[in-house]
């Protein structure tokens, strides 16, 4: 139809056939996807041997986050089986795009939260969006254990825990091997609930094995240190880090991204908080993009490896020369305005003269 090839380019529209979603079913998308992959020239610089860095920017989603790409298949497929409504679990960004495209298909959504422990940014969102939030005295891990208690009778689970989220989620990866040609030949990403590194390595595969793509990446996962079940390889009772999208002591998808880390002779590593913080405004100021602090793992993971403090299992050092390296950006840093904050500094005041502006220009 003409008003679909106008008006929805979206993940579903775009990739449909790789889908489990039938051409009869009509798409609950705000054209998410599409997000671009820019190069880096300073991280390449850094990493040096010829190496090209990419950073895939998740963060210009619709709701700024690359949870965008699940959740319209996520909330298309509940709306197709009749769901009165959705629920899920969030440090953030699941709640904000749940709300969004809740909304979109005008079904409710709950938003079940740790309370105390979500970025103000993404909190917003989820009430502007009109979901129902519901903050929880506990960890991400309490309300994910309540909202799996609770689905049933017409209320959808749309948390990564939902096999369709992980669908919507692969696109990532197809975007990458159409924009590059190929795979990657190293794969960095945050590691929180583990969807997305289960997400990527699906795609990937898929890809390859419909001879899109001729190799395959090594995937490293980047934890924080105070929040790391998969790099201690035991869940963590009570996760800390200024990283709220990855403040998870017991991931959802644990077995998928155990799994891609092996199928891909992967690793995790993790960066403490400080290293994250520093990569933010590091990629910030030098490269332009503005990133979560969740999102800055990556970089943080990145700039570890070149220091040469990697573990012994981290695929970096095995790396060829001239090798193509993609780091993905899940948030965009407005999603957490109370740790953005930190940048600035005293405003400058002055009088709307040309003298007094001249003084401040050097």
């Amino acid at each position: 139809m003409i008003q679909d090839a106008i008006y929805d380019r979206g993940v579903i529209a775009r990739y449909r056939p790789y889908l489990p979603v039938a051409s009869s079913v009509q798409a609950v998308s705000l054209n998410e996807g599409s997000t671009p992959l820019v190069y880096s020239p300073k991280l390449s610089s850094k990493v040096g041997r010829g190496a090209r860095v990419f950073i895939k920017y998740e963060g210009l989603n619709p709701t700024c986050s690359f949870k965008d790409r699940g959740m319209t298949v996520a909330i298309t497929k509940a709306v197709e089986a009749g769901a009165a409504a959705v629920i899920c679990a969030s440090t953030g960004n699941t709640s904000a795009a749940a709300a969004a495209y809740a909304a979109r298909a005008g079904i409710p959504c709950v938003v079940l939260l740790p309370k105390g422990k979500i970025a103000t940014g993404k909190l917003l969102q989820a009430y502007a969006y009109g979901a129902r939030v519901i903050a929880v005295n506990g960890n991400f891990d309490d309300a994910l254990r309540l909202v799996r208690e609770s689905a049933g009778d017409g209320l959808a689970i749309v948390n990564s825990v939902n096999p369709h989220r992980i669908e919507g989620q692969k696109t990532a990866a197809f975007e990458i091997i159409e924009t590059l040609g190929d795979a990657p030949d190293l794969h960095i990403l945050p590691l929180g609930n583990a969807g997305n590194i289960t997400a990527y390595w699906k795609g990937y595969t898929e890809y390859a094995q419909l001879g899109r793509a001729r190799r395959l990446p090594k995937m490293l996962g980047i934890q924080a240190a105070g929040a790391a079940p998969v790099y201690f390889g035991r869940v963590i009772e009570k996760p800390d880090t200024c990283a709220t999208a990855i403040r998870i002591g017991n991931p959802a998808s644990w077995d998928g991204a155990a799994a891609a880390l092996r199928e891909s002779s992967g690793a995790v590593e993790i960066v403490a908080d400080d290293e994250i913080l520093a990569a933010q405004a590091w990629l910030a100021r030098e490269e332009g993009i503005f990133a979560e602090p969740a999102s800055a793992a990556s970089v943080a993971g990145l700039m570890k490896c070149l220091e040469g403090n990697r573990c012994a299992a981290c695929p970096f050092g095995k790396i060829l020369d001239e090798a193509v390296i993609v780091l993905t950006i899940t948030g965009h840093g407005l999603k957490d305005p109370d740790i953005a904050g930190r940048f600035v500094s005293d405003l400058i005041s002055i009088e709307p003269s040309l003298t007094e502006l001249r003084k401040h220009l050097d």
